[in-house]
């Protein structure tokens, strides 16, 4: 179950870093922006901004697991920026969430949408955060 608060998806990637939000009640996500990722302690200062500026409440991080399922070295990136970020925000809960195919998943929506190929570039690490908080949100839809 989600506290009152709204959420916040994190795509990481090693140019971007794409975050999504969610509504007021936990049901829904939506891209909200992207920004240039300047190293993770930037990184981690640019998402503790933004969990500020929404009243956010939890921190979903994409874990970029490979497709056995074991850690690679994405992975073991996502942890470290989670290990950082909670002790940046102490008392915002902060978990990762498997993120597998999630911008696979954003680039043929984009696609299927007709966005164009420049505006899926400067957009698609939102579009995948969002995917990877929905899929969060969809998953506690059982426990609220």
């Amino acid at each position: 179950m989600t506290e009152a608060g709204r959420c916040l998806g994190v795509d990481l990637g090693r140019v971007r870093v794409g975050l999504a939000l969610s509504d007021p009640l936990g049901l829904t996500a939506q891209p909200l922006q992207v920004v240039e990722h300047v190293g993770p302690r930037r990184g981690v200062e640019r998402v503790a901004q933004a969990v500020e500026e929404h009243g956010v409440t939890t921190v979903i991080v994409g874990l970029p697991l490979l497709l056995s399922g074991a850690d690679g070295e994405r992975a073991k990136e996502a942890r470290t920026f989670v290990e950082r970020l909670v002790r940046r925000l102490p008392g915002i809960r902060v978990e990762l969430w498997d993120e597998r195919f999630t911008t696979a998943q954003a680039q043929r929506t984009m696609i299927d949408a007709s966005v164009r190929r420049s505006t899926r570039k400067e957009t698609i690490d939102a579009v995948a955060a969002a995917l990877i908080l929905q899929s969060w949100l969809d998953a506690q839809a059982p426990r609220r």
